[in-house]
């Protein structure tokens, strides 16, 4: 098996401890090793709302995450990542799809496609049960690329419960791909995988796969022995832990070589909706609407290279934060190859170097109070405060009037500006007339 170093954020340092010893005893033959690792396991699990389970991090700085959501692990991964990708619609459209699963962790979000596919496609749950599955109904054809960096994380899908019987078989693709890796010596999972269900895992740090497969040329096959070209992906699902512990995966470079091989009516679905990652995607060249809010007050974030994939805009309130306060401003990795802290500091010192230069600071919301009225005394002195520092008199001045209108249908500032139809059209030109009254 090769081992190498894990630089990204994982499971917590007692269960990878727990998972890779139990795994070595099987590997030197013990056929008992596996459910008494699950039976161990069970005092790291935390169960959702739906019944199914999820982990928690390693810590950095004292803060740890849990792979899900409290509210629901698979309820999550079906309503955040799944029902807004549009699956179905492209199945009917072509007839196949390719799926990008980043950070697959447990296996949830690729489970939830299956579950999907079972409801709409001809896969009925006596089938499922019986381990057959009959696909004569079935037109479509799915090719699903799973990403995760951790061994360890893929162990624990087969350990992990699984709430459904479509998890089962992305259970059967983990295991085939362990044992392919040395990790595992046995093949205890007998659900079968749908032959018109291609699922493929690959062992890689997430940035090193995106690299490889944004520069290849079409029909190339790259080290892993996946058919490779630029633009294969209908539907990319990015679900690492948040910008705060692994923002090397939301960072402004990193969309850009994955936009290289997303489709052009393609979508881009991750669960957060941190100004940061919002502005980056739009500085990739992604349009980006607001997705379902499962489990947290704000939706998530959907992105296609297309703006007639976006189905909801932005708040306006989010809007203003992205464009004109510190907030929005992106994590950077011009090499894809920096640590979290590095990309943190970098960010961290634009902030400092913007904030009440060229953006608003983002400690009272600033922005979301232009061209409003303003009656709380003490909220109101913070605000202009922050207002004076970049030269703007009042919330209702000219400038304040310039700087939002193109939120509006009708022109407030005089211009006679063109309507803008998106959030990204509104955020880039928003952005765009802050510099231009600053220089």
């Amino acid at each position: 098996m090769n081992k190498r170093k894990i630089s990204a954020v994982t499971l917590s340092e007692e269960t990878v401890k727990l998972i890779e010893e139990h795994f070595q005893r099987e590997r030197a033959g013990d056929k008992r090793a596996r459910s008494a690792a699950a039976k161990d396991l069970e005092k790291f699990l935390i169960k959702t709302v739906d019944g199914s389970y999820t982990l928690r991090s390693e810590e950095i700085k004292g803060k740890s995450e849990t792979m899900h959501t409290f509210h629901g692990a698979m309820e999550e991964s079906r309503q955040k990542f799944v029902e807004p990708s549009q699956i179905m619609e492209k199945l009917k459209e072509n007839g196949e799809i390719r799926i990008l699963d980043l950070c697959s962790g447990l296996g949830y979000n690729v489970a939830a496609v299956l579950e999907l596919l079972k409801e709409n496609a001809g896969l009925r749950n006596d089938e499922l049960g019986n381990n057959e599955i009959e696909n004569k109904e079935i037109k479509s054809n799915i090719t699903i690329d799973m990403v995760e960096i951790s061994l360890e994380a893929l162990a624990a899908a087969l350990l992990t419960p699984s709430p459904t019987d479509a998890h089962e078989m992305v259970k059967t693709a983990v295991e085939d791909k362990l044992y392919s890796e040395g990790y595992v010596n046995f093949k205890f999972q007998k659900k079968k995988i749908p032959e018109n269900v291609d699922i493929n895992i690959n062992y890689h740090e997430v940035r090193d796969f995106i690299k490889k497969i944004s520069k290849f040329s079409d029909n190339e096959i790259d080290s892993c022995g996946i058919y490779d070209s630029k633009k294969i992906y209908d539907i990319v699902f990015l679900d690492p832990f948040s910008p705060q512990m692994a923002p090397e995966l939301y960072t402004v470079d990193f969309f850009k070589a994955l936009r290289k091989v997303v489709k052009e009516d393609g979508l881009l679905l991750t669960y957060t909706s941190a100004a940061p990652v919002r502005w980056a995607l739009i500085e990739a060249s992604f349009y980006i609407g607001e997705g379902p809010s499962f489990g947290r007050k704000k939706g998530g974030t959907v992105a296609s290279p297309t703006s007639l994939k976006i189905l909801k805009e932005l708040s306006p309130e989010d809007e203003r934060m992205i464009a004109l306060s510190d907030a929005g401003l992106p994590f950077r990795d011009p090499q894809l190859n920096d640590s979290s802290s590095v990309i943190t500091r970098r960010r961290e010192d634009e902030r400092g170097m913007a904030r009440g230069r060229y953006r608003f600071a983002s400690t009272v919301k600033t922005p979301i109070f232009l061209e409003k009225e303003l009656d709380d005394g003490r909220l109101r002195r913070r605000v202009l405060k922050n207002l004076q520092k970049l030269g703007f008199e009042d919330l209702k001045s000219d400038r304040s009037r310039y700087i939002v209108c193109p939120q509006y249908k009708v022109c407030i500032c005089g211009c006679q500006c063109r309507d803008y139809d998106t959030s990204t059209e509104r955020i880039k030109e928003m952005t765009k007339r802050l510099y231009r009254l600053l220089k």
